[in-house]
């Protein structure tokens, strides 16, 4: 099957390694990757912070971009849901509507692609060790992804998943939300810090980037030995 691969604004600045684990692993399951080198950001940190018309050029851009494309798949729950949110964006727009429309149907998180699309649950994946993972509030809340990361997961050899206390609890990033409200956000994220530190984890596992940014670097400022992964890099492991 082939692939275009959406790789967000964060895998793109700061987690390449997230990219690399997700064309590797797509790969190894038989998946063809494109790449297409117009792809922005998809306005959703705009979007939320109510610009909207100003998102809207960011939008029409990834639509165009993704137009042409068989499947959309992206390592992240977050922005796989503002690519769904289109068409809610272009509801009274009868050309870029229909558009929209046709992005969302054929956009999916990476661990629902492979679940649910491939019906793929083990992907022969091994890492040593006890593990939590953290559920992004968009990927569960909004786009409804909450089985896949799991399935997946509990079939990776080595690996011991401990659930996480108040694990439906926001992490406190939300975006912008974590810069205009920092003091907040600094209460949120270490309440999330003190139940991952409780199950006693060597490894946390999330499948959005800004949250595990967040909550890595309080870890790391409070000295907690905790490895990060994105989940793709944890399907990635052999």
């Amino acid at each position: 099957m082939k692939v275009t691969l959406f790789a967000t604004c964060i895998v793109d600045m700061f987690q390449s390694d997230v990219g690399i684990a997700t064309v590797e692993v797509l790969e190894r399951l038989g998946c063809e990757i494109v790449f297409p080198s117009g792809q922005v950001c998809c306005g959703q940190p705009a979007y939320n912070s109510g610009y909207v018309e100003d998102a809207k050029k960011a939008m029409k851009k990834m639509i165009a971009t993704f137009e042409d494309a068989e499947v959309i798949v992206t390592p992240s729950g977050s922005c796989a849901t503002m690519f769904k949110d289109y068409q809610h964006v272009f509801q009274d727009d009868p050309e870029w509507r229909p558009r929209a429309e046709r992005l969302a149907a054929k956009t999916y998180e990476l661990t629902e692609f492979i679940v649910d699309v491939l019906k793929i649950e083990d992907v022969g994946a091994k890492l040593e060790g006890i593990a939590t993972y953290h559920p992004s509030c968009h990927m569960t809340r909004l786009l409804g992804v909450k089985d896949a990361p799991m399935k997946l997961l509990s079939h990776v050899e080595g690996l011991e998943m401990q659930p996480l206390p108040n694990a439906h609890n926001c992490c406190g990033f939300g975006g912008t939300f974590s810069v205009k409200m920092g003091n907040i956000s600094e209460q949120m994220v270490d309440e999330k810090v003190d139940s991952v530190t409780e199950t006693k984890a060597s490894y946390l596992i999330g499948a959005d980037g800004g949250c595990l940014m967040n909550i890595g670097g309080r870890m790391q400022r409070r000295g907690k030995p905790v490895k990060v992964m994105h989940i793709a890099e944890v399907l990635n492991s052999r």
